[in-house]
């Protein structure tokens, strides 16, 4: 039997997950380091949420359109970060019960390839002087992927699983995420 999730405390998750994204995407965007070819953006260590609490679905979408914002890119990062976000949320939670060695390992991988793909994607299509996918080149293609890819898999993967490894032991998740 499924748990109710309480409405108000859903929405309540959802707003700190989405206001630490911004705050974290803006202090990396404030260090430099989340600019550079392989960005490291410490609101990628929130990916992992999901696994924990169904809050952090909407809550890392609307913290990544909100972080985007600021964006050169304008409408076209809006669009296809929320979206590479908002897919490896959902991604992340179908997976949140596969395990190895107690850690959820699959999901965490799972905002990796989807921003990997759909980032390279935006990227590739950003080859000619407007977005255009007839702009579509394969290998900043796969130079996309690479350099978001790496940058994902240390934040996501490397520092989601430490985040969660901290939460499960401190106990945290009971009081924060009621197990939901």
């Amino acid at each position: 039997m499924q748990k109710e999730v309480k409405p108000v405390l859903y929405l309540a998750q959802a707003g700190v997950i989405a206001a630490l994204y911004v705050v974290l995407t803006f202090l990396a965007n404030a260090m430099g380091i989340g600019s550079m070819a392989i960005q490291f953006r410490f609101s990628e260590l929130l990916t992992i949420l999901p696994v924990l609490t169904p809050a952090a679905v909407p809550g890392l979408a609307v913290g990544c359109f909100i972080g985007n914002l600021s964006s050169p890119l304008g409408p076209v990062d809006w669009i296809f970060g929320t979206a590479a976000t908002l897919f490896g949320a959902l991604l992340t939670r179908a997976l949140r019960n596969v395990r190895w060695k107690g850690l959820p390992v699959a999901a965490s991988l799972m905002p990796v390839v989807c921003n990997a793909a759909i980032i390279a994607l935006e990227i590739s299509c950003l080859a000619g002087p407007n977005f255009s996918f007839a702009n579509f080149s394969l290998p900043l293609f796969f130079s996309g992927m690479a350099t978001v890819g790496i940058g994902e898999l240390v934040m996501c993967t490397g520092g989601g699983l430490l985040l969660f490894h901290v939460l499960e032991r401190s106990h945290a998740t009971q009081h924060l995420f009621q197990a939901q």
